[in-house]
């Protein structure tokens, strides 16, 4: 048997033009920093939870991005008690022990989370409450829930990236 007839001659087709474009742009798309991606969803990520937490307090309002600002001591609204009772009812969970839950966690973990402290720990308890959410209460927002379990599962496995004061906690300890 000659060699021909065990390798036959390959030939290849001419790459066509709009093929020559893909790979590039995949090696581009592939040097967006994760820093840059962790910044983004951990500022987007905050929002919709601190926005959540807002509307179960008086007292206290800071919306960077449409301007409100009043500044008080919060204290937990009678429409998030209201929500509690009748809207959510969480099994095993008091109304009364939810709400006030709730709206501190919605407040502090994204605190956490934008400062990019204690990053991994915060997004694993809103990850939980993302999951309390979409079990009990709106099981038909899974789209939604989907996106916000993403970007948690993201900063929970990836971290907050370089601008973040996990990144200069862990700095200083490899370099010490």
């Amino acid at each position: 048997m000659t060699t021909s007839a065990i390798h036959p001659p390959t030939t290849t087709a001419p790459t066509p033009r709009w093929a020559r474009f893909i790979q590039p742009t995949i090696a581009l798309f592939a040097r967006i920093p994760d820093s840059l991606i962790a910044l983004i969803g951990r500022f987007s990520i905050a929002a919709v939870f601190w926005k959540s937490g807002q509307t179960k307090i008086e007292g206290l309002a800071i919306d960077l991005v449409d301007g409100a600002f009043t500044l008080g001591i919060p204290r937990l609204s009678e429409s998030a008690l209201t929500l509690f009772q009748d809207e959510y009812q969480l099994p095993l969970v008091p109304p009364g022990l939810a709400a006030p839950l709730a709206a501190f966690a919605e407040h502090i973990f994204p605190i956490l989370i934008l400062l990019g402290l204690a990053t991994r720990f915060s997004a694993l308890a809103l990850l939980g409450m993302t999951l309390v959410i979409q079990t009990f209460v709106y099981p038909g927002a899974y789209p939604t829930h989907g996106v916000w379990a993403a970007v948690l599962l993201y900063l929970i496995a990836k971290g907050p990236g370089v601008l973040s004061i996990d990144h200069g906690i862990a700095y200083h300890y490899r370099s010490a």
